[in-house]
């Protein structure tokens, strides 16, 4: 790792959690539940949590979303993906639920919509690329297959 890593205003490729998009877009998803992995912090954040989550040393925007289930409202949740998607492309962007898989992925897979994956791939994009086991739910997969 160079000295200068840290003040990149991307992600390291290789790093855990790191997701690569088809732009070059580099989002990283991860869990709250544990501790921050090494590097770099983020910039800016995307929380997916049923409850308020802990304030964090970086700008960060919640999303209401209970475990297991689908935001408590959709069109925030969009605007608020749009708005990640859109940053990633300059700073350094996470999403982040209590476990890392089931909101996250389906977070990431609607981030790959976004970037140019089609939504009947998505879920395979994010399995493939960044977790086997994101995106956990039957519903959560038709909210990605739904998404434009």
């Amino acid at each position: 790792m160079s000295a200068d890593w840290d003040t990149s205003s991307t992600w390291e490729p290789t790093a855990a959690g790191v997701l690569p998009l088809p732009s070059g877009r580099l989002v990283r998803g991860r869990a709250l539940g544990k501790p921050l992995p090494p590097g770099p912090q983020p910039e800016f954040a995307l929380h997916l949590l049923g409850h308020e989550p802990p304030p964090v040393p970086w700008e960060a925007r919640w999303v209401r979303w209970p475990d297991f289930r689908l935001p408590a409202d959709p069109a925030t949740a969009r605007a608020a993906l749009q708005e990640a998607w859109t940053r990633a492309e300059t700073e350094r962007v996470e999403l982040a639920c209590a476990g890392g898989r089931g909101r996250t992925g389906t977070a990431l897979a609607c981030l790959a919509v976004l970037d140019g994956v089609p939504s009947a791939e998505a879920v395979a994009y994010v399995r493939h690329h960044y977790s086997s086991h994101a995106v956990e739910t039957p519903w959560q997969r038709r909210f990605v297959t739904r998404f434009h």
